[in-house]
């Protein structure tokens, strides 16, 4: 494992394919992810909000581990969401995701009830022991109400398999001063800060937009990679629109996604209405326009039509 970039640079958050009758679609599922990782993502991250998870059971989750490791193979990382509210249930997900296939585990900050400090590192803690699998934090207080304190993520840096952080904690000065100081890769999961946390040592991103922009959003890291800084900015400005009107205008990244390649997503979640679907489209469409103009991006998805009944059929 590379220790820098233990699931590689760039990750999909991948959304979970339903049928129009609502059961768990494993073979889209399974397209979808080899579509993904021909068009550019190292590893793709299942089950977590994007995916779903609160309204996946768990049989389903497992069964998407599977089939998504059967269909993209060996190489491509499979990482399982297995984050929960309740430390046993966390630990018998992880249990069951590496016994399906997965690679790595994304563990989520207890959500709701807001444990303090030294309860956060117990659950990681547990949920790293329970398995032989690398470990991502997922850091994101807007929605768990709780922040991984710095000083819990150093502590938790000295267990051999907690080994990355996903940040969606909006704050790059500390994140900068984590990756100087400890041997966590931090993977951006907020598309707005792909570039910024990557320039200051991040390990890559787990990315929303990469369901509908895979080779977009990597085109930003390869160039920046090559030493081409201003490419690599104009590139990640140019995902800026796509990326607000996705991540940011009120609607979740699932719903978004789905608007874009079809399918509908679980109740609470309702689709995006018909306006909403329209002006997503056009966002893409430009930016494809932009891409061909500049000859940045040669493969050209197609884009399936919104509706309320669509499956993720003819997607891409």
């Amino acid at each position: 494992m590379d220790t820098a970039r233990p699931f590689g640079r760039a990750l999909c958050a991948m959304i979970t394919p339903f049928t129009s009758a609502g059961g768990l679609d494993l073979d889209r599922a399974g397209e979808l992810a080899v579509r993904l990782v021909a068009e550019g993502c190292d590893g793709l991250v299942l089950n977590g909000t994007t995916g779903e998870s609160p309204t996946t059971t768990d049989a389903e989750k497992t069964a998407l581990v599977r089939a998504v490791r059967a269909a993209v193979g060996p190489g491509p990382h499979v990482v399982a969401g297995v984050g929960t509210a309740d430390t046993r249930h966390t630990v018998a997900l992880a249990r069951a995701a590496e016994e399906a296939g997965a690679d790595g585990l994304l563990v989520v900050t207890p959500y709701y009830s807001r444990p303090p400090r030294q309860a956060v590192e117990a659950h990681f803690l547990k949920a790293a022991d329970a398995t032989g699998l690398p470990v991502m934090v997922y850091d994101i207080p807007g929605r768990t109400g709780t922040r991984v304190a710095p000083e819990s993520l150093r502590r938790l840096a000295a267990h051999p398999r907690i080994v990355a952080v996903k940040d969606c904690a909006y704050d790059l000065l500390g994140s900068a001063r984590l990756i100087a100081e400890t041997p966590l890769a931090y993977y951006s999961g907020c598309e707005e800060l792909n570039l910024p946390l990557y320039a200051v040592g991040g390990a890559g991103y787990v990315s929303t937009v990469a369901n509908v922009a895979p080779r977009r959003l990597r085109a930003v890291l390869d160039a920046f990679d090559a030493g081409d800084t201003a490419t690599a900015a104009r590139l990640h400005a140019r995902l800026l629109p796509l990326t607000e009107a996705m991540m940011a205008a009120g609607l979740p990244g699932t719903v978004t996604v789905k608007a874009l390649l079809g399918g509908v997503p679980r109740e609470p979640l309702l689709p995006a209405d018909r306006e909403t679907a329209d002006g997503l489209r056009a966002l893409l469409e430009a930016l494809l326009r932009e891409d061909q103009a500049e000859s940045v991006v040669s493969v050209r998805p197609k884009i399936a039509a919104c509706s309320r009944t669509s499956s993720i059929g003819s997607s891409i």
